[in-house]
């Protein structure tokens, strides 16, 4: 499975992944994980991610790569930012593309998961 991993402070592009154009995918499942307004029941105007750059981006590759033998897909792409993230933008995009949905929608679930519980990544603060 080929795997790109960017940690950056700039907001995520949309689309952020094109298809292919060889057309060998038959499923791209994409995830944005948007910074809602409010955190704990109280309004807030964003988050602020802190991250161990090197640490996290390895930790990341090592999971998708341990999912891919489960859920064999063709390509995998995540961005995550780091910094402050204002309310409405993306802290995080998955896209998973696979010869069918199936894989591609079951390894962005089991990332998902194991990210926030073994990625060095944090919510430090919110934005007022």
């Amino acid at each position: 499975m080929k795997i790109q991993v960017e940690l950056d402070t700039r907001p995520i592009p949309y689309p952020a992944w094109e298809l292919p154009a060889s057309g060998q995918s038959g499923a791209l499942a994409e995830f944005y994980g948007i910074v809602r307004g409010s955190e704990d029941g109280a309004p807030i105007g964003g988050l602020d991610y802190e991250a161990y750059n090197s640490m996290a981006i390895s930790s990341m590759i090592r999971i998708l790569e341990e999912l891919a033998v489960q859920f064999p897909c063709e390509a995998a792409k995540v961005i995550h930012r780091h910094g402050p993230i204002r309310v409405g933008e993306a802290a995080i995009y998955i896209g998973i593309r696979s010869a069918h949905r199936a894989e591609a929608f079951a390894l962005l679930t089991a990332f998902m998961d194991r990210l926030k519980q073994d990625v060095p990544i944090w919510k430090t603060g919110v934005i007022a």
